[in-house]
């Protein structure tokens, strides 16, 4: 059900993905999806996480700066080649108004990637390649709030060039270097 979930959100949009819909294509019936998801939406959610892991794993090389640009650039790959942008913003507005969504967005997302990132990041603390007082949370929101602020606020094109750019204005600020 969530391969046929995921191609339906990435080639329709998540107004394609309804129970109906979804049973048809998966052969299977609704009493399956209404008993295992709370909406359409959670469904579609989950099969984004799904078709997305894959795709989004964090690196740990030891070199904080090239697993970053690498973690990232996947990210951007998936947003600008995979098809998957409208998607993302489908949901993530989605998430507004269906709490359902919300919190499979929440849960089953952005929380375990953004601890994903927190992890190699602590991983970096104890390297020394990140100061021990370095505020973990904000170089997350930093690095992929940029992304998702240029996705879903501004609406403009971003690409793979935009990445090392990115990372490295975290891992050094804007402050001069002295």
């Amino acid at each position: 059900m969530l391969t046929a979930t995921g191609r339906l959100l990435l080639e329709e949009g998540l107004p394609a993905v309804t129970f109906d819909r979804v049973a048809r294509e998966a052969g299977s019936s609704k009493v399956t999806l209404y008993k295992w998801w709370p909406s359409p939406g959670a469904l579609a959610a989950e099969a984004y996480f799904a078709r997305s892991a894959r795709v989004l794993t964090f690196p740990d090389t030891g070199d904080l700066r090239a697993d970053l640009v690498t973690q990232l650039t996947a990210f951007v790959r998936l947003m600008t080649h995979e098809g998957a942008a409208a998607p993302v913003s489908q949901l993530v507005g989605a998430a507004q108004t269906d709490p359902h969504v919300a919190r499979a967005w929440a849960e089953g997302y952005a929380q375990p990637r953004r601890e994903l990132a927190r992890e190699r990041l602590r991983a970096a603390q104890r390297q020394g390649q990140l100061r021990a007082d370095a505020d973990l949370d904000i170089v997350v929101d930093h690095l992929w709030g940029a992304c998702y602020h240029r996705l879903l606020v501004l609406r403009v094109p971003f690409d793979e060039a935009l990445v090392p750019r990115l990372v490295d204005q975290a891992l050094r600020g804007a402050a001069p270097q002295g």
